[in-house]
């Protein structure tokens, strides 16, 4: 949920509805030394899930273990973020399995991470929460089985040493819908660009409506590693793997996009729009 953003940094809104500026991924298995684990460290994405640009004002990430109280923080310096933008805050300590983040994160934070379970905050202020519905919580994340405080009906998936949890599509304040396991998928504000290589083999029946007009891409034919950019480039929203043919974009704002995909080891791409 959104309480308070300060919207290009002009007008402030209260609003008690769906996140416009979320946690989109939580990767608790760095700093370990279990030989499984992908990175050195953990890190938290945020991402602006919205129509318009967001500048978070002295906003704070926030951690408690599964039944604990939140007395782990840290502040994010004034960001603002465009729609579809993504901000990587790198946690914990180096471990001695996995390796560096990828990418240069955007922030690196003090928070250490508990693998399996725990509770991640987003904050408008420096009070720390009592609830996933504090007036001053922006986005709440309670993971695995014994996480004592979550958003909506039930507590997001665990993630492990080599699985992140990440948003499968926007905001529904239900934890336990809004977030699965997957492959750790790091991206920072910079974003994914989408180049010229990227624009090739164009094929019909790779996306079959063109035309999304019920929150769904349909795919004509098994496609892995589908990512979507704005038409300036800019990589909103990437998926690792699809179990069915169907891809939910009811996050995505209304606009023509570009996405990409591999279908039969074979880089392919369309442009579609969003309607």
């Amino acid at each position: 949920m959104r309480k308070t953003f300060t919207i290009l940094g002009i007008i402030t809104l209260s609003m008690t509805s769906k996140a416009q500026v979320v946690i989109n991924e939580i990767y608790t298995g760095g700093g370990s030394a279990v030989a499984t684990s992908v990175y050195k460290y953990d890190f938290i994405e945020l991402k602006n899930i919205g129509a318009t640009s967001v500048t978070l004002t002295g906003a704070y990430l926030k951690y408690a273990s599964s039944t604990g109280s939140f007395s782990d923080s840290h502040a994010i310096p004034t960001v603002t973020l465009a729609p579809g933008q993504i901000y990587l805050v790198q946690e914990g300590n180096a471990g001695t399995k996995g390796v560096d983040l990828p990418i240069t994160p955007d922030l690196v934070g003090t928070l250490n991470l508990a693998t399996i379970v725990g509770k991640v905050a987003l904050t408008s202020d420096a009070t720390a929460p009592t609830s996933s519905t504090s007036t001053n919580v922006l986005d709440f994340v309670g993971y695995g089985t014994s996480a004592n405080q979550f958003e909506g009906a039930s507590y997001a998936p665990a993630p492990s040493n080599a699985l992140s949890i990440s948003r499968t599509s926007g905001d529904t304040n239900n934890n336990a819908a809004d977030f699965a396991t997957g492959t750790p998928s790091p991206q920072n504000s910079s974003g994914a660009t989408l180049g010229i290589s990227d624009v090739k083999n164009v094929r019909s029946l790779f996306v079959k409506n063109t035309l999304v007009k019920n929150n769904e891409i349909i795919f004509g034919e098994k496609v892995d590693q589908v990512k979507i950019y704005g038409m300036s480039g800019q990589l909103v929203k990437t998926v690792v793997s699809l179990k069915t043919n169907n891809l939910d974009v009811a996050d995505l704002p209304k606009g023509n996009y570009i996405v990409t995909g591999t279908v039969n080891n074979q880089s392919v791409s369309q442009k579609i729009m969003r309607n």
